[in-house]
């Protein structure tokens, strides 16, 4: 399922398999958590502007439509019309957002939907249940995320739980995989490596995880609190201790610097909203840094959003044009926003494996670590 066909330092360069395609390592995964990406992007979109993997949740997709209704559907692939590798998120991460609404236990969590109030329980068997409903390529684990910082006592603890949790999802996936109606008999699962920022929970954990059969292993946890020295810290201390043979994917991570970064740390897999989420604001990523396409120097500019990308925005519209359109709200600024962020985004993946194949990932860091993190 995954390879590494060459590496710079602990930078990897690798191919991932699942059964709607192969995936080419180091990857971003374009977020789509209601099986859309918000800001109007459509599955011929995602094709146009080189997506390789979609990515959808477990927990809004359980709320609406229903996983019932996608699996009736033919599962999510067939439900937007996506060919490609999909990842559901397996909605441990929504439930630490519902903080104030939920109660933990050793069977799962209950808590209180945020579109109506009504209350949910989902443990491990739940989730893994929708997510094979879903019919996605890769199931995520149902874990317990922490804020950071936490009391050592109570992430002890929790990681322990999560651990638990990872035993039974292992085994639901596998039972429902033998069934002769499920949806996608292929679908593999990633566990979750919690640990909030304690280094010694981070290493019992991911211990715990070498032998087991996933056919990944997620860092999660990170991003939610702690600096980004300390989310680095984590990574290098983490490298010696997770499996060279499975991919590794790094949850919710981030900016253009975020990713080079773990890259460089051994990371194969990202996501995260950042990228659609500023653009529906106006702010751009380019090439030169990150702009803000609001801002009044722009009503004049005749030039693309980034004069170095060659995305369908950037061969047709001018900034003033998107300038004038986020003025005016209109809807297509939007659109146009998003289709460059993540083209952008997907871009940078494919110039980083082009960066490691030819053995000059390191020369890449040092140029673009730094520049793609500046304000225009």
């Amino acid at each position: 399922m995954f390879s590494v066909i060459k590496t710079e330092g602990l930078a990897r360069r690798g191919m991932f398999t699942c059964p709607h395609g192969t995936v080419q390592t180091p990857v971003f995964m374009n977020v789509g958590t209601q099986g859309a990406i918000k800001g109007a992007l459509s599955a011929a979109d995602l094709e146009q502007i080189g997506t390789q993997i979609e990515l959808s949740n477990t927990y809004h997709l359980h709320l609406r439509p229903g996983d019932q209704v996608v699996r009736a559907m033919g599962g999510l692939h067939r439900f937007m019309t996506w060919n490609g590798p999909i990842l559901t998120d397996s909605g441990g991460f929504q439930v630490f957002s519902l903080a104030d609404l939920r109660k933990i236990k050793e069977e799962g969590v209950t808590f209180a939907s945020h579109l109506d109030g009504h209350r949910i329980f989902m443990g491990p068997e739940e989730s893994i249940q929708i997510q094979s409903n879903l019919g996605s390529d890769i199931a995520m684990a149902f874990d317990e995320c922490v804020e950071n910082p936490s009391p050592y006592d109570y992430v002890k603890k929790s990681v322990e739980r999560t651990q638990r949790w990872l035993l039974r999802c292992i085994s639901e996936l596998d039972r429902l995989n033998g069934l002769p109606d499920t949806v996608n008999p292929g679908q593999v699962l990633f566990g979750i490596n919690q640990g909030g920022t304690y280094d010694d929970l981070r290493i019992w954990h991911m211990k715990q995880m070498q032998d087991l059969p996933l056919g990944g292993i997620a860092i999660g946890g990170l991003a939610v609190g702690e600096s980004t020295e300390v989310m680095y810290h984590i990574l290098d201390i983490l490298a010696p201790h997770t499996p060279e043979d499975k991919p590794r994917y790094l949850m919710g991570v981030g900016t253009p610097c975020n990713i080079i970064e773990g890259v460089a740390r051994g990371i194969d897999f990202f996501d995260c909203v950042m990228p659609a989420r500023n653009a529906r604001h106006g702010r751009i990523f380019t090439w030169q840094g990150n702009l803000n396409i609001k801002n009044a120097k722009y009503i004049y500019d005749d030039k693309p959003l980034d004069p170095e990308c060659d995305c369908p925005v950037c061969r047709r519209y001018t900034r003033s044009y998107i300038h004038h359109l986020f003025k005016a709200e209109e809807m297509l600024a939007m659109r146009l926003g998003v289709m460059h962020n993540l083209y952008f985004y997907n871009k940078l993946m494919e110039r980083i494996r082009d960066a490691i194949d030819n053995g000059e990932f390191a020369a890449f860091r040092a140029v673009y670590s730094e520049q793609l993190a500046r304000k225009i």
